[in-house]
């Protein structure tokens, strides 16, 4: 495969994806940001990038696939926010991947990198609040339509993320401890995945480590 050059970000003015754009663009990627509101497109499009308006929650998949119009690959890296609103789980974390999907498609697309959660496939605690056992739901069907899409897919699953400035060394496999991992730290896998063919249809989780990123990309995709 040619390695992607116009990279579309679904949830284009989140934390990853504001870690995500700048290493693209040093890359000399061509990157589509998609945002909702004015504001974001205006410092979406400061930080060198092309960004679309698109409202995940009340797009169809036709919009998405006009807003992928002239991409080669999707990230998608949205989600429905740390607040207690149930519904959103499934409007943005779910639909909005499947809607994506489906968008991609439609537009002739086939590169997808997803980003997802650590543990999604394990069972749930009896006593897991409502809001955590739909978010887990979420991401979970999300990345089963993903692998069932065709698609040249591949789904990250971070631990928790955090804020700290990027180590570049990580621990990437297809199951892993829970721990922590530096929003920056995802972005560069993300980044790295879209240059590597080997991490086509590859699910991995992933938290701070002491490997390299393209070490541990190599390593992960040769077990």
């Amino acid at each position: 495969m040619t390695t992607p050059q116009r990279i579309a970000i679904v949830g284009g003015h989140g934390k990853v994806a504001l870690q995500l754009i700048p290493i693209l663009v040093g890359r000399g990627k061509h990157v589509v940001p998609l945002a909702r509101s004015e504001e974001q497109l205006l410092e979406l499009a400061a930080l060198g990038t092309h960004p679309r308006r698109l409202d995940i929650e009340s797009s169809t998949a036709e919009d998405f696939a006009a807003a992928f119009e002239g991409c080669d690959a999707v990230v998608f890296a949205a989600g429905g926010g740390p607040d207690g609103n149930i519904e959103r789980k499934r409007t943005v974390d779910l639909e909005g991947s499947t809607k994506s999907i489906e968008g991609a498609k439609l537009a002739g697309i086939s590169r997808f990198v997803q980003v997802s959660a650590i543990g999604v496939d394990a069972p749930l605690p009896d006593d897991a609040e409502d809001v955590w056992a739909a978010y887990v739901a979420a991401k979970r069907d999300a990345d089963a339509a993903l692998r069932d899409s065709g698609l040249d897919w591949t789904i990250l699953r971070p631990g928790g993320l955090t804020d700290d400035a990027p180590t570049g060394l990580v621990e990437l496999a297809s199951e892993v401890e829970r721990a922590y991992v530096p929003r920056a730290d995802v972005a560069h896998v993300i980044a790295d995945s879209l240059d590597h063919d080997e991490s086509i249809g590859q699910q991995w989780e992933l938290i701070s480590g002491d490997t390299p990123v393209v070490r541990a990309l190599q390593a992960a995709t040769e077990r």
